[in-house]
């Protein structure tokens, strides 16, 4: 639990490095919640050709607001915790912008999430796996 809630402790943290454990655990954490929302309050139908998708309940009003609010909560913390898992494997934060790419901006961000960080120091500071190791041994 601890690892799903460090982003929240680092908010508005954009320097520094963060692990993929880090990352992966803060995204689980959030489809956790949404999904938590999504079947406590459900959400509110679409109609495609006359068949219903999603789950409908009585309080979609209150569940939609509920979710866009942590949504809200959660967009600095997640822009943060990427832009620091990028510093991890020596990219700088404005990769992040891939983003904006369609299919292969957001390929290329998952494979940079899912990619090992630099071992020891790089630019943006020590390695979070192990931060006391001496830059003099390497």
């Amino acid at each position: 639990m601890n690892w799903m809630l460090l982003p929240y402790r680092r908010y508005f943290q954009f320097a520094g490095r963060s692990r993929r454990k880090e990352y992966w655990m803060f995204t689980l954490f959030g489809l956790l919640v949404n999904l938590a929302l999504t079947i406590v309050f459900g959400r509110t139908t679409y109609t495609t050709m006359g068949w219903y998708t999603g789950v409908s309940t009585q309080l979609n009003g209150v569940g939609d607001a509920l979710s866009g609010l942590f949504a809200l909560f959660n967009f600095i913390p997640s822009l943060a915790v990427s832009v620091r898992r990028l510093h991890d494997i020596d990219r700088s934060g404005w990769w992040f912008l891939l983003i904006f790419l369609p299919i292969l901006g957001w390929f290329a961000l998952l494979v940079f999430m899912c990619l090992d960080g630099t071992r020891g120091s790089n630019r943006y500071g020590s390695d979070p796996k192990n931060p006391y190791e001496a830059d003099v041994f390497q």
